[in-house]
């Protein structure tokens, strides 16, 4: 079995692409799992007779397709299971694939050295406690006894490390529909303290998903607030919405509610991100009628908005709190 990880190097202004590339790849196997916003597992274990070629030169010629037909460049990791390639896409570069062989003592050369928080679903508590004990690599994980490493992380846990760690892949390539999602995000040049301008950003980030979203003719079930700090880690909160929407001034509180959750008192933060996950048409989504003047006044001033900025350009027109 060759499973192939591609990952698309897509600006987060062109994710409405995504499915377009994941037709592509539907030219080469009809067994594609989506991974949003960039990337996508394929199984390509029926087609390398077909098209006579290997992991190496599939991964070329998705390439050459990619950039070819929209200008999109990819990076791609190969492997006998999902969880190998996976762990490959790490080590590749534009125009370098890195394939890991269906071979046993190539499996296990290429774990072999890599920390055990490499492997996908262990977290750093289970990193940690392993370091602890010296297991600090996957090949002394895979060497280790079973009975220790089921005391230290549990039966079923420590069972499915050991198998893992020691090269054995049972996941496998379940096709999906294609989860779409928009993401946008707004850096500050340097580390912020001030909330005030975190909301700020929040909103701007929120006013853009919104008018992307419109224009797409889609809504969203599931907002996505990233917050990125100095020391280069990340919070992440999600929130499902009371019904799919486009509505900026909805996506516009829901993000303020996450931030407030978050309690952060003079937080150095890098960098904000809205994800807007789970769309679907517009004309699918039902809409709790309101009597609330406020409410359709705002929405018909957002379709006005929403006309300026495509005959005038995306910054036209916005919030007056983001003009002071």
């Amino acid at each position: 079995m060759t499973i192939l990880c591609v990952r698309f190097q897509l600006p987060s202004t062109r994710e409405a692409e995504f499915p377009r590339l994941l037709g592509l790849l539907e030219e080469f196997t009809p067994v594609i799992e989506a991974l949003p916003p960039d990337g996508a597992l394929l199984d390509v274990r029926g087609a390398e007779r077909y098209f006579g070629r290997g992991p190496a030169g599939f991964a070329s010629l998705i390439r050459l397709r990619a950039l070819a037909l929209h200008g999109v460049d990819c990076v791609i990791g190969a492997g006998p299971g999902p969880m190998l390639a996976r762990m490959a896409l790490r080590d590749a570069v534009p125009g370098t694939p890195r394939v890991v062989l269906a071979d046993p003592d190539a499996v296990t050369e290429f774990l072999a050295e890599r920390p055990v928080g490499a492997l996908p679903g262990v977290g750093g508590a289970t990193a940690r406690t392993l370091g602890e004990y010296g297991l600090d690599t996957l090949g002394k994980v895979a060497a280790a006894p079973l009975s220790t490493l089921q005391r230290l992380t549990g039966a079923r846990a420590g069972r499915d490390l050991h198998e893992r760690a020691s090269g054995v892949d049972r996941g496998r390539v379940v096709p999906n529909a294609t989860s779409r999602s928009l993401a946008t995000e707004r850096p500050f040049q340097c580390d912020e303290l001030d909330p005030d301008r975190h909301r700020r950003a929040l909103l701007s980030a929120a006013e853009e998903l919104g008018a992307r979203l419109r224009a797409l003719e889609k809504v969203c079930r599931t907002l996505t607030l990233t917050v990125r700090y100095a020391d280069r880690s990340a919070t992440t909160r999600s929130r499902t919405l009371g019904e799919p929407t486009a509505h900026s001034s909805t996506l516009t509180g829901t993000a303020y509610r996450m931030y407030e959750m978050l309690g952060l008192q003079r937080a150095r933060v890098r960098a904000i991100a809205l994800r807007a996950e789970g769309l679907t048409p517009a004309e699918r989504a039902s809409h709790q009628l309101t009597f609330d003047p406020v409410d359709e006044k705002v929405r018909r001033i957002e379709e006005v908005a929403d006309r300026a900025r495509a005959r005038f350009g995306p910054h036209v027109i916005g919030p007056g709190t983001l003009a002071a």
